[in-house]
């Protein structure tokens, strides 16, 4: 048996913490719950030491721990077990990888006297579906536990390297936005670095790193890290499913929730992480529903998990690079030469950032320029000042969100003001700023660093005054290109690239019967998240109108 650490988390002092939340994090069920859990699976009797599951083991089964005792181990960077928790009875295991074939990251061990129901992937949806009351109990413990890996960094991987380099916030904005625990070990400041290097072998040149149970992988792309961290899973390439949704904005999701609820084969590709653009957003306010408001990930991270509870799979970090459009089922190409058949397609892969046409611009792009304000970027710039150029909901919400920690946020618009292009709630709260200054008919003209943005310049195409300034961070909102590359021929397109579409009862059908098109990508959509959401909703009555068998 492998040594066991003592666990050793921190004292709760948060509400918003899950380990404050116990009762709901690991809930123990009324015996009545319990022997309606147990009518869908099979009794068995584990020996001290027997393992349920393990880590790196896929579609494992939900156990409901009768007698006994079942600890949760996460695998410590010292290559032991560590406890972090054992379920007592009427308690349960799992996690949200329960929705998903990916690996799991946790493994569970039984102890002396252990007695359990299993039960098996299929019976667990039919329960989650049969008994809403148990199902809402488990979900909500489910999302509370991965909440609390991710915040502890516990059965994740850790990600090594400077916190100012590209690579880094690249390689941990995949992890965070595909809510993926780690542990960030920052070499520039973390005392532990230095230890950490030394005792794998790391010289300056190799970082970023992560390491994977105890396995290093240099630099490794979003692609690389899916496939070593467990998030993808094999594709069947002769699987015909019913649908096909391209791209996990909120437009995307939308469309797979309604979709694979109303009992439709669907998955979903994403190129990056689940949440388009919006999932980028710091706080989202105006969605219907969330008075106090949501971050973009939270919503699209809820979103994510409701579509694979109605059995939706999702491929993360594969992107469509292309689509056989006139034979039938499509089959659509991936970047990693798999592919994929369905009868129907729904293209919801919205749009990418607009750049700036400046020198050094892209070899500062994620060293200082940013396309969203989260976290992460906003504890990369610090006390130092921010510029924010665009006048529309996102940039305001940026400004906002950074006036709470940057040394002063500065707003570059092109036009006289923000009226025109933003939301009045978010003008309001601009204006009442003391730390955020509107810079109108301004554009940034020069850029300044090497390694990292440490300057700009800004010209005023009025008044051709120029200003320069020391700043931690310029984020770039200034638009959008529809991301239709991929199409090649297939469908028609407006002059701007956008996705053309019908009205009436084929409001979302594009000039191909069977694909159709919701979200930003579409032509003449609104770009909003809501918006975005009934797009996604309503194509799939579209979609059973079509795959509704032709009368004879």
């Amino acid at each position: 048996m492998a040594t066991v650490d003592s666990l050793a988390r921190p004292e709760v002092s948060d509400p918003s913490d899950p380990l404050a939340r116990t009762a709901q994090t690991f809930p123990t069920l009324s015996e009545e719950m319990s022997e309606r859990i147990a009518s869908f699976g099979v009794e068995e009797s584990f020996p001290e030491g027997g393992m349920l599951f393990s880590r790196g083991d896929r579609s494992v089964d939900f156990f409901l721990c009768l007698d006994g005792q079942i600890e949760i181990l996460d695998r410590g960077a010292k290559g032991c077990d560590r406890v972090i928790h054992v379920h007592q009875s009427r308690q349960f295991t799992g996690e949200l990888d329960l929705f998903n074939d990916r690996t799991i990251l946790v493994s569970g061990r039984a102890l002396p006297g252990t007695r359990v129901v299993r039960i098996e992937r299929s019976a667990f949806r039919r329960m989650m579906a049969a008994e809403p009351d148990i199902g809402e109990i488990v979900m909500r413990a489910f999302i509370l536990r991965r909440v609390s890996m991710i915040r502890y960094g516990e059965a994740g991987v850790a990600l090594v390297g400077p916190a100012h380099a590209a690579d880094m916030g690249r390689i941990q904005a995949f992890l965070t936005r595909n809510g993926f625990p780690h542990r960030r070990i920052d070499t520039e400041i973390d005392s532990d670095a230095v230890g950490f290097m030394e005792c794998l072998a790391l010289s300056e040149s190799d970082l970023p790193v992560i390491v994977v149970e105890g396995r290093v992988y240099r630099n490794p792309t979003n692609a690389q890290i899916a496939d070593a961290v467990g998030l993808t899973s094999a594709l069947d390439p002769d699987h015909v499913h019913d649908v096909a949704v391209v791209g996990a904005g909120p437009a995307g999701l939308a469309a797979a929730v309604y979709a694979a609820s109303e009992g439709l084969d669907t998955i979903v590709i994403e190129a990056v992480a689940p949440g388009g653009q919006a999932g980028t957003s710091s706080r989202i306010e105006n969605y219907l529903g969330f008075p106090t408001g949501i971050s973009g990930q939270a919503l699209s991270g809820r979103a994510q998990v409701q579509a694979q509870k109605f059995g939706a799979r999702l491929l993360v970090s594969r992107s469509a690079r292309g689509i056989d459009c006139d034979g039938r089922p499509f089959r659509v190409h991936l970047d990693d030469g798999a592919s994929l058949k369905a009868r129907t397609v729904v293209v919801a892969t919205g749009a990418r950032y607009r750049k700036l046409d400046l020198p050094h611009y892209l070899e500062l792009e994620g060293n200082g320029i940013y396309y969203a304000a989260t976290a992460m970027e906003a504890g990369i710039c610090g006390d130092q000042a921010a510029v924010v150029i665009g006048g529309g909901n996102s940039a305001g919400q940026a400004a906002i969100y950074l006036s709470k920690t940057a040394g002063h946020v500065h707003m570059l618009v092109r036009g006289p003001g923000l009226a025109a292009t933003m939301s009045s709630y978010l003008i309001e709260r601009i204006e009442a700023s003391e730390k955020i200054t509107l810079h109108p008919f301004c554009e940034v003209t020069e850029l300044e660093g090497e390694k990292h943005l440490r300057a700009l310049s800004w010209t005023n195409r009025k008044t051709g005054e120029v200003e320069q300034h020391e700043v931690g961070a310029l984020f770039v909102m200034i638009g959008a290109q529809p991301n239709t590359d991929w199409l090649d021929d297939c469908l028609e397109l407006d002059p701007a690239g956008f996705v053309k579409t019908g009205s009436g009862v084929t409001f979302f059908c594009s000039s191909k019967p069977g694909v159709f098109a919701v979200g930003d990508v579409r032509s003449g959509s609104v770009k909003r998240v809501a918006s975005g959401v009934g797009e996604g909703s309503v194509v799939v009555s579209a979609i059973h109108r079509y795959l509704e068998p032709t009368p004879q």
